[in-house]
């Protein structure tokens, strides 16, 4: 027998079992998006290299250690998207798109990077993020922040909210210069990671997971007290912002992100559920990211949300789904009815979309079908047998007890299910 071929490790599978959960949770994003009026758009899974190098910056490990990439048969660098901003920006400045005014739009899809997979973290993951281009006021940054609050809500979510402000390219480069003179100062203290970030990226010190780390990291200057005057002022006027709103945070002084390209306003959505890996969003404010990747200079600002984490916090999802969802199992015997239950069927959900039915294929008999029904978990059985059938009948059965059994005309169904439901 030939060997099994099974997926590649940290790329899983989506099973029937889940795939309505991830439905739900695609549609809520979607359309909390749309109601504030972002639009959708679909970037390539595969852009070039030099759209993530350039975007992520050379010495992040996504770059160093982390990206899918090969050379085509043209001898071009390719490379399976690892995150989506990079690939929305080059789209903006391909296609000219901030010259027409202020961009609001969302993506969603499978991103890749070549990492250990732990729960909720995997090398093939799902994202949806929302970019807007073209405005810079601290109110676009607590809109951001209030959709993903507006979505934890709708979702049934237990997370809080960390910000943090970065500074400008000017005030981030002279943290970057005190930061290095301290952490120089305490080398002895840095682990293996910390010495090999020093020199080059030194904020993602501030971020080590190494739980020995935390004291130096606490004794460290902190970003927030070195900013410009115009990001100070930016992140009051946030703050401002998120307390009218009644939206709950926390400071942390500790929060860089992993990309090189923020400025200004970073932001997390955290769980205590889900261990380390505990963020489910998260976005801030890329201003010079535009103008780096060969565009005019443009703010901007995003967001991504970890599909899988989200999944892994929904545990009663499923029930809730079905409860908005009426099932219907259509129980079909003999060859004439085998035609009429698809006709019916097709009339039914044309008419009532919200419904769910499942039109028996077993060929089975009554009993068989109505064993089928039952694990189902449907809510009711229409039953046509030839019998109904000549008498332009069938008959309707609750099967969780919300009432009697009753035989109804067949073009009177579509009436009856909705006075019903």
């Amino acid at each position: 027998m030939p060997k099994k071929i099974q997926a590649i490790r940290g790329m899983n599978d989506l099973l029937p079992s889940n795939s309505e959960v991830w439905s739900e949770i695609d549609k809520t994003i979607s359309e909390l998006l749309l109601s504030y009026g972002y639009k959708y758009c679909r970037p390539p899974i595969v852009e070039s290299t030099e759209t993530f190098s350039r975007a992520i910056g050379e010495v992040t490990d996504i770059v160093e250690k982390e990206m899918y990439t090969w050379k085509d048969t043209s001898g071009d660098s390719l490379t399976l998207r690892p995150e989506g901003t990079a690939g929305v920006v080059r789209m903006m400045i391909e296609h000219n798109l901030p010259r027409e005014g202020i961009q609001k739009v969302f993506y969603d899809g499978p991103m890749f990077r070549h990492e250990r997979p732990q729960k909720g973290r995997y090398r093939q993951f799902h994202q949806v993020g929302a970019e807007v281009f073209g405005a810079s006021d601290a109110k676009i940054d607590a809109e951001l922040i209030s959709i993903t609050h507006s979505l934890w809500k709708k979702l049934g979510i237990d997370v809080r909210l960390e910000i943090n402000s970065l500074g400008s390219s000017e005030s981030r480069s002279s943290y970057k210069e005190l930061l290095q003179k301290f952490l120089n100062k305490n080398k002895s203290r840095l682990d293996e990671d910390s010495l090999r970030r020093l020199n080059r990226n030194p904020l993602r010190i501030l971020d080590s997971k190494n739980q020995e780390m935390a004291g130096l990291i606490a004794e460290a200057p902190k970003m927030i007290d070195h900013l410009d005057e115009e990001s100070k002022l930016h992140f009051s006027i946030l703050k401002n912002y998120l307390d009218s709103l009644g939206i709950n945070y926390k400071v942390n002084p500790k929060l860089v992100r992993g990309l090189d390209y923020y400025n200004k306003t970073v932001f997390e959505w955290v769980s205590n559920d889900l261990g380390s890996q505990g963020t489910i969003c998260g976005g801030g404010r890329y201003d010079g990211l535009v103008e780096k990747m060969g565009g005019n200079s443009t703010p901007a600002i995003g967001f991504a949300i970890g599909i899988e984490r989200i999944a892994l916090l929904i545990n009663d999802l499923k029930n809730r789904i079905a409860k908005n969802k009426p099932h219907i199992y259509f129980i079909v015997l003999g060859e004439k009815s085998q035609i009429e239950s698809m006709r019916l069927s097709k009339k039914i959900i044309e008419a009532l979309p919200s419904l769910i039915i499942s039109n028996d294929i077993s060929m089975g008999s009554i009993k068989s079908q109505m064993k089928k029904a039952d694990k189902s978990n449907a809510d009711f059985a229409l039953i046509l047998g030839e019998e109904e059938l000549s008498n332009k009948q069938l008959s309707f059965k609750p099967l969780k007890g919300q009432g009697d059994q009753q035989l109804i005309k067949l073009e009177g169904i579509i009436q009856h299910l909705q006075e019903i439901l």
